[in-house]
């Protein structure tokens, strides 16, 4: 007999709870057939074979099935029914938009896992103060940064530190791109029979909170309708006194395809950017990587691994990672040698600005034998997902390209499916050698190109 899956043992344990509170002919018909398939934020994902049984068992069975999924101690908090086939699964999946959920954030990104240096005390210090006194200190706070400097990691720090230290405040973290999804899907449902119920299910959601966290707000970029709605939001929290922070990839003043009047908002409270981290304060961060994994590395081969690295933290922690995984697979202590034979390719081989978007997904086809149609079509076949995440992840890594821009090349995917996939598969490598090997073997071809 096969060895069961983690998901099959959570489902199993799932079960033995939900069977006394389910009558035992629908449990037979319709819950002993969910196959479960992943975790995702503490949810765990059961596929359903028809959409018949999906919405069956959504109407009439899901709350017994949360109710079981808590009572299990297990650490799940929900159940997520998907379709076979379902777009909504792996690539994509994310809570549901008017979901009642505040804090929502990676709980590793807490301030004490934040490396501070010469070019982030200053924004640390702000980010602290808010975290300390919501709507005294700094408000709004805006964050600026280019990609993997950290913006993503204070924001979360700051929801998680006052769901901790202050849970009777309602805080929410979101990305630019899920606000902006949500707004859309108002006004659809609105459209659609809802009428101003919709409407107004979304604006309680935002101004009903004490902190509102916002990600990269410069994919708002020429979407007026967008914009008049967050100005409106923006405008009753701050009347309230409720905490804003806001993160972008560059200056307020500078995007000017945002309305004056809301450029104007940011700017009156405090701007702080964060600064590309110099020789020492990447050593310090790859140090904190590394105790995260439990390994001790040289101080030569942490110097040699900043060396050639750009300012991007995600590139940083992937060096790390493919010494990591050179040690594992051939059983030796991390040196210098050792690292500069794992990394002699991406230092040797082709310079950065020869990689383009269209290398890494030939790449990613040619090492899972996939179509390029295929990986950036819609198909939710396991190993299509896999292939697609790990080719995100790569163009996140080795790409100077804007999140948007890499789902564009990923078959138009949004914002918020860029960052799951890219998330998603940084998580799997800490945890999953295979996925390790997968993404450094594809690496490897992608720079010998």
């Amino acid at each position: 007999m096969a060895e069961k899956t983690q998901f099959e043992v959570l489902w199993e344990k799932v079960k033995e709870r939900a069977r006394p509170l389910i009558n035992p002919v629908s449990f037979d018909t319709f819950i002993e057939g969910l196959v479960p398939v992943d975790v995702v934020n503490k949810k765990l994902v059961l596929k359903a074979l028809t959409e018949t049984g999906a919405n069956t068992i959504t109407k009439s069975h899901l709350p017994q099935l949360r109710e079981a999924a808590v009572a299990a101690n297990i650490g799940l908090s929900d159940i997520v029914i998907v379709v076979d086939g379902s777009d909504t699964y792996a690539m994509s999946e994310m809570p549901d938009a008017m979901e009642e959920v505040f804090v929502q954030t990676d709980k590793r990104f807490t301030f004490d896992s934040f490396v501070v240096g010469a070019s982030n005390k200053l924004v640390y210090a702000a980010a602290r103060s808010v975290a300390s006194a919501p709507g005294e200190n700094f408000n709004p706070l805006y964050i600026y940064g280019g990609s993997g400097l950290g913006k993503t990691h204070l924001l979360q720090a700051i929801a998680n530190e006052l769901a901790e230290k202050k849970p009777s405040l309602k805080v929410l973290y979101t990305t630019s791109e899920r606000f902006l999804n949500e707004y859309v899907d108002s006004i659809v449902y609105s459209k659609s029979g809802e009428g101003r119920e919709a409407n107004a299910r979304f604006r309680n959601r935002y101004r009903n909170v004490d902190v509102l966290l916002i990600d990269d707000i410069q994919s708002w970029a020429g979407k007026r309708g967008v914009q008049e709605e967050f100005f409106n939001t923006f405008n009753e929290l701050f009347s309230q006194n409720k905490q804003i922070v806001i993160s972008s990839d560059c200056p307020a003043k500078e995007l000017t395809t945002l309305e004056e009047r809301l450029r104007t908002r940011f700017e009156g409270g405090l701007i702080a950017d964060i600064q590309p981290p110099d020789i020492e304060t990447k050593i310090a961060i790859l140090k904190r990587k590394a105790l995260e994994k439990k390994y001790i590395i040289p101080d030569d081969v942490l110097g040699f691994l900043v060396q050639n690295s750009d300012n991007n933290v995600r590139t940083l922690e992937g060096r790390l990672n493919t010494v990591i995984f050179a040690s594992k697979l051939h059983e030796e202590p991390i040196s210098l040698k050792l690292a500069a034979t794992a990394l002699q390719e991406s230092i040797t081989a082709a310079e950065p600005e020869d990689i383009t978007a269209e290398t890494i997904i030939r790449a990613t086809c040619g090492y899972f034998k996939v179509k390029k149609e295929d990986l950036c079509g819609k198909s939710k076949r396991q190993e299509l997902v896999r292939a697609r995440q790990i080719c995100t992840y790569l163009m996140c890594d080795m790409l100077t390209l804007p999140l948007v821009s890499i789902g564009k090349e990923m078959g138009g995917r949004d914002h918020a499916t860029v960052i799951y996939s890219r998330d998603k598969v940084e998580e799997l490598m800490r945890v999953n050698d295979t996925i390790l090997k997968e993404v450094n073997d594809i690496r490897s071809v992608v720079l010998k190109q």
